[in-house]
């Protein structure tokens, strides 16, 4: 095969006898490793390659001229297996440190590709790598450092990244110097250093706290390095704001040392010490965030990080057992960082103001659902992040389910795949790859602004939680980690041959290690009150949330109504659209009413207004599912999109609306964090149909409904349900009003189910003025769907400009009788609306019956149905009606309510469906036949039925 030279100029002409000996042996060991040669003569072969008296074949661009078909073969065979190299190197990679685990493959079999090593070095290094270093002078070298690069203890999988330029980029990163990091002998020191505190701190609970529960981090201790490096990186790049989201896994290690949680308060968790109840010192965090508590590896904090030019604030979120479900709730906490709100329009956005870090278990990532669902948020607009750094913390079982039996994959990571992202699988036990590794997934993810996975593959030295038994369940497996190693161990023997460290010294760490945390737990007091208490809700979440005034005054409403009818000159609106907003012009004259779509748009109109931002999301939220909104606009032949609320002359915050993926989970935990992060923000989502929000239970039960009293995370957020019986079928009909009043407890939201647009108005300002206070909690209603367009909740101007929300109501067209009424008729929502009709179309009098709405059914108006009932001379019996089935809704709920407030000799009963097991039968016309015998028997004056229930 021909071959090729190059001249590399008068460089050499200056070496010659012995010094020509001398330079060819610094180049061998050059080639060899560059960096075992004077930092003068590898420049020098950096440039110029070999000297050109060595007569070596490798680099030249000029070649002869008689090439053979034989010899295009060769190469081209040769640059297939490259590419084998580097797209299946990492199915021969040496990322296991334990339970190694390769496919059988011959995809890196050199004789499948018909080429043998004597062919490869007949090939010079530049016909296949362009970019090859100096020392890589033929094929053979070609192939030897490739299979070194991707089939070490780091691997690479990106090609299934579309975008060249991002392919490019990585190609070149991985396969050039700059991938590997030159640490120092103190650097080194250092990293060893840490690596000890981690063991160490894990060893001293095991012994001090035995059997006490702390999900170990131990087989992968490299997790907390790899974090230090992310926050220094961070710190050099001025980002403000690193949130960081993971499950137990290495939890307490990464609240020790990389958040810088005390280690005397995380002492203090572990209650019943062997010897004494455990008080942290003064200065340490509190015991609880909130009043209840919570275990200790649910717990997050907070670290500011400072050098000279820069303070960034790493925050660990609070995490449930549910593991994965922090994920959405992490970005959200991001964007809501970034996003400045301060304008009206949508909020101006700064991807470098935060970064975002989750740590996964290998079990969970595949196999939690929630995982697929926020990553695909990730380069959603309203979503978008610029990228999450994700880390598996591998440790190959998840509880005791084998790799085999909880994945369909090859790799846990490979879910990341379909959303292009590059996965790059580390050995746990090589600390200085874990270092590069993360280098190079950090510096794409702030190149691009998109998500990269790191697979960091190590063990778990333990049972899941420390009590279990590991060996009955993988008995192969932990046979081989109670022979392995720990990375202290494998790291300081590499220091040790490097002649860093000595035996003695290493040692000399570890003592001094275990010296400093005796004496925290030694110094830590007796604590005389543990267990004696515990704490009860905050005074300040008692206090009345009925004293905020909401009215706005008329020539404000009239301002902010024609703004909203405004559009852009050359703005060609749906003509079917413009006759509705037509007839909105006049809304607030006398004698119109303004429906529920308005009186939605004013309220938020007038709170932008006020200076409060708004955002809102959800699935075809925009529209609004029932066409009700109309607050994003279409034009009809550019297809360009136009806010009214943007058009708003007097709005003093942004005002950010998106239709949601086909979402619930993700997306209610994403907003359920920018509410957290934002609390100054208004933050709602809508669900299409209210038991959609059954899919996103774990974010209500765990998050929303719980986390403040758990962990202090408050939160405002407005959750818009729809909610009401119109025939359309069991998914369509129930909201599941009784799973939110069953969790309902000191005040930790509200529930309400209103029937006017005038009280939605004002329960959303209220809403929005409560922001920040200690009052403020998170809204949950039961929003409606036929209502939107009927006429009996369209409410006059009067409504909207004066009086505020009214958590218990008077039937509307109903006579007031309280002399005379016999009975109180109680209700929610749109069966009371459907009562209201019943009674207008009845020739009856109703001079024997009250009867009112309870708009507001948590916290109950408990206070002003008492007054209510007290004026009630004659009553005889008191009527709970609903359309729910008896064993859901309000009933259950109310029924301890009612039999507070009721006199003796006065019956309480119920009026609705009988215990069902669906929430609604499926039939329209069976639906209207229930429908109206329930309205008719709850203003039926005869008593009667099996539904009473005693007192």
């Amino acid at each position: 095969m021909a071959q090729s030279a190059k001249p590399n100029g008068k460089i050499w002409n200056s070496f010659y006898g012995p010094n020509m000996g001398y330079v060819e042996e610094q180049y061998d060991l050059y080639k060899e490793d560059p960096s075992l040669v004077d930092p003068t003569l590898k420049t020098m072969f950096d440039t110029h390659g070999a000297p050109e008296w060595m007569g070596h074949k490798g680099s030249g661009d000029v070649v002869s001229e008689g090439i053979s078909s034989a010899d295009v073969r060769k190469i081209t065979s040769a640059m297939k297996y490259m590419d084998a190299i580097r797209r299946h190197g990492h199915l021969k990679a040496d990322i296991y440190a334990v339970g190694g685990w390769h496919e059988e493959t011959d995809l890196l079999n050199q004789d499948k590709y018909g080429i043998t090593d004597e062919d490869l070095k007949n090939i010079p290094a530049s016909w296949l790598w362009d970019k090859a270093p100096a020392n890589i002078e033929t094929g053979y070298d070609v192939v030897q450092t490739l299979l070194k690069i991707y089939t070490g203890k780091v691997s690479f999988e990106y090609d299934h990244v579309n975008s060249n330029e991002e392919r490019e980029w990585l190609l070149n990163r991985i396969e050039s110097e700059e991938l590997n990091l030159n640490l120092n002998a103190e650097e080194k020191k250092q990293l060893l250093h840490r690596l000890i505190e981690v063991e160490g701190f894990e060893q001293f609970l095991q012994k001090t706290f035995v059997g006490q529960k702390r999900f170990s981090i131990e087989g992968l201790e490299s997790m907390v390095p790899v974090l230090d490096r992310i926050v220094k990186s961070a710190n050099d790049d001025k980002i403000e704001h690193i949130m960081m989201g993971m499950a137990h896994r290495g939890r307490l290690s990464v609240l020790a040392y990389v958040l810088g949680k005390p280690l005397d308060k995380i002492f203090s968790e572990f209650h019943h010490a062997p010897d004494k109840e455990l008080m942290p010192s003064e200065g340490s965090m509190g015991i609880n965030y909130g009043w209840t508590g919570d275990v200790k590896y649910h717990f997050g904090a907070t670290r500011i990080v400072e050098n000279d030019d820069a303070s960034t604030r790493v925050h660990l979120a609070h995490n449930p057992s549910h593991l994965e479900f922090v994920n959405p709730v992490v970005a959200g906490k991001t964007r809501a960082v970034q996003d400045d709100r301060s304008e009206k329009g949508y909020p101006k956005q700064d991807l470098s103001k935060a970064t975002s870090v989750l740590i996964h278990g290998d079990a969970a990532f595949i196999g939690e659902g929630i995982v697929p669902e926020t990553l695909n948020l990730s380069n959603l607009k309203g979503y978008r992040v610029g990228g999450t750094l994700h880390i598996i913390a591998n440790n190959l079982v998840g509880f005791t389910t084998d790799r085999r039996d909880s994945r369909s994959t090859r790799y846990t990571s490979d879910l990341a795949k379909g959303y292009e992202i590059p996965i790059i699988r580390v050995n746990a036990d090589d600390p200085i790859a874990c270092m590069k590794a993360i280098q190079l997934a950090y510096d794409y993810n702030q190149t691009f602004k998109k998500d990269c996975v790191i697979d960091l593959v190590g063990y778990r030295r333990y049972g899941h939680n420390e009590m279990d038994e590991p060996r009955s369940t993988q008995p192969a497996l932990y046979r081989e980690i109670d022979q392995h190693p720990t990375v202290t161990e494998i790291f300081g023997s590499q220091l040790k041959e490097e002649g860093l460290l000595t035996d003695e010294e290493i040692q000399a760490m570890k003592d001094n290690h275990q010296k400093e945390l005796q004496t925290i737990y030694d110094s830590m007091k007796e604590n005389p009150l543990a267990g004696i208490s515990e704490l009860n809700m905050p005074d300040y979440l008692a206090n009345s949330i009925d004293d905020y005034e909401t009215a706005v005054p008329l020539e404000d409403l009239k301002k902010l109504n024609a703004d909203l009818l405004k559009r852009p000159d050359d703005f060609n609106g749906f003509k079917r659209l413009n006759r509705v907003f037509k007839r909105r012009e006049n809304i607030l004259e006398e004698g119109q009413k303004a429906d529920w779509g308005e009186g939605e748009a004013l309220a938020f109109a007038s709170i932008v207004k006020d200076g409060t931002p708004i955002r809102i999301t959800g699935q075809d939220s925009e529209r609004g599912t029932f066409a009700h909104r109309h607050l994003v606009l279409y034009d009809t032949e550019t297809g360009e999109k136009y806010c009214p609320m943007h058009g708003l002359d007097d709005a003093n915050a942004s005002f950010d609306i998106y239709n949601s993926p086909l979402s619930e989970t993700a997306v209610l935990g994403f907003e359920y964090g920018y509410s957290i992060q934002s609390p100054e923000t208004l933050v709602i989502w809508e669900a299409q149909f209210g038991d959609f929000a059954n899919v996103a239970q774990v974010i209500f039960d765990q998050f929303i409904s719980s986390a403040r009293a758990k962990w202090g995370d408050k939160s405002n957020m407005v959750i818009l349900l729809p909610h009401g019986y119109e025939g359309q079928g069991p998914e369509h009909s129930s909201a599941r009003l009784e799973r939110y009043l069953q969790m309902a407890g000191e005040n930790n939201w509200i529930v309400a189910n209103v029937t006017s647009s005038a009280q939605f108005f004002h329960l959303l300002r209220r809403q929005a003025q409560m922001r920040g206070s200690e009052e403020a909690r998170p809204l949950v209603v039961m929003s409606p769907k036929s209502l939107l367009r009927n006429e009996r909740v369209a409410s006059p101007a009067e409504e909207f400009t004066n009086g505020k929300f009214m958590p218990l109501r008077n039937q509307p067209n109903l006579k007031v009788s309280k002399k005379n009424a016999k009975r109180l008729l109680l209700g929610s929502g749109k069966i009371m609306v459907d009562i209201e009709e019943a009674i207008e179309n009845s020739e009856d009098k109703f001079d024997w019956l009250r009867a009112m709405r309870v708009e507001q059914l948590y916290p109950f108006p408990q206070d002003q149905l008492k007054k209510e009932i007290e004026q009630l001379p004659n009553l005889e019996e008191i009527v709970w009606v609903q359309e729910e089935p008896k064993n859901m809704g309000s009933w259950r709920y109310v029924l301890e309510y009612l039999r507070e407030l009721t006199k003796d000799g006065v019956k309480i009963r119920y009026v609705g469906r009988p215990e069902r097991a669906a929430t609604s039968v499926g039939e329209p016309n069976v639906h209207k036949v229930i429908q109206e015998k329930v309205v008719n028997e709850a203003i039926n004056p005869a008593k009667g039925g099996n539904n009473s229930e005693g007192n």
